[in-house]
């Protein structure tokens, strides 16, 4: 559709053509994704140059100690995954964030100081969770500051994501662990008798007729809970358009988790006692922790489709982050 207008010039009235991305309040001047103010135009890159200088001049060293703790902890190897997915969440909102409005605000350099305050306090108090945390705090607050208050509204997702990434500090991990591996030998204790393995147990310790078992650290199931709760996310946003199960599906993975490292510790117990002590503490408990993840990721799709099964979504209620 054209809109003609006519011009006076010299000799008689001419025509001039303005296409309708010209006319103002025509519906289809500004497409979707094409706005000239959105984020990714490019007016912004100077922001984003900023951006990224900032981030890698105080967070390099911080970022690399991050790197080798993935690589060398096996309950964190799921890190490596984290910033990926964010990325692709940034990737996968691109029409939405270009579509809105870029509105500079210096209300984010609240969070800039307080980024900036939690990293002294971390440097300075040797505390690696604190200076990692406020990573992302920085990156709120550049956001914040530099494209708006509605933008930074539409990364809370990708953002908080990136937590996922981080290590717990030793204090609190070792609240959760020890909690999960008395757990875990309370269950196991109780189902072993039903199969008629006769137990005795203290603490985190299992005695069995032939021998003892403790459930050490690494046994806790805390690995397969952070690996199970990651997946879990990732799982639900990509197959789930409603937050409300999101957030269901995620806290399922607790459950399914320490369930299935009772099972874990049960098969041990049995191979153990009717099998080969040597092989049960070996491959079999090596192989075991393999398959017990992939069981759980099966629980996990189980539990979705039991949702959908008695409750389904119709299209008008559903809501993405």
């Amino acid at each position: 559709m054209k809109y003609n207008v006519l011009r006076m010039a010299a000799g008689g009235m001419q025509t001039e053509s303005f296409p309708p991305t010209l006319i103002a309040g025509d519906e289809e001047r500004v497409p979707l994704g094409a706005n000239p103010s959105g984020i990714f135009s490019p007016r912004n890159r100077v922001p984003f140059a900023i951006i990224v200088v900032l981030l890698v001049a105080v967070y390099f060293r911080i970022a690399i100690k991050l790197f080798v703790d993935w690589y060398n902890i096996p309950d964190y190897s799921h890190g490596f995954l984290v910033p990926l997915f964010s990325v692709f969440l940034l990737w996968d909102k691109r029409k939405i964030l270009n579509s809105t409005p870029v509105k500079q605000s210096w209300n984010g350099v609240v969070l800039i100081v307080l980024a900036i305050a939690v990293l002294i306090l971390g440097v300075y108090g040797v505390d690696l969770f604190t200076s990692r945390i406020s990573f992302v705090i920085m990156l709120a607050g550049l956001v914040w500051t530099l494209f708006g208050r509605a933008v930074l509204r539409e990364l809370r997702f990708p953002l908080l994501v990136l937590l996922l990434a981080i290590p717990f500090p030793a204090i609190i991990f070792n609240q959760i662990t020890f909690p999960l591996q008395l757990l875990a030998s309370r269950l196991a204790s109780q189902i072993l008798p039903l199969l008629g393995v006769p137990v005795l147990q203290e603490g985190n310790v299992i005695q069995l007729p032939i021998m003892k078992l403790e459930v050490a650290e690494a046994c806790s199931g805390i690995r397969s809970l952070m690996s199970l709760f990651t997946l879990s996310v990732f799982y639900g946003y990509f197959l789930e358009k409603t937050t409300r199960r999101r957030v269901l599906l995620a806290l399922a993975s607790i459950p399914i988790a320490v369930t299935a490292n009772v099972a874990r510790i049960v098969g041990t117990g049995l191979c153990v006692q009717y099998w080969d002590p040597q092989k049960a503490l070996g491959f079999f408990h090596e192989f075991s922790g393999w398959v017990m993840f992939v069981i759980s990721l099966g629980c996990l799709y189980v539990v979705h489709r039991i949702m959908r099964l008695f409750s389904p979504v119709s299209p008008a209620n559903r809501q993405t982050i």
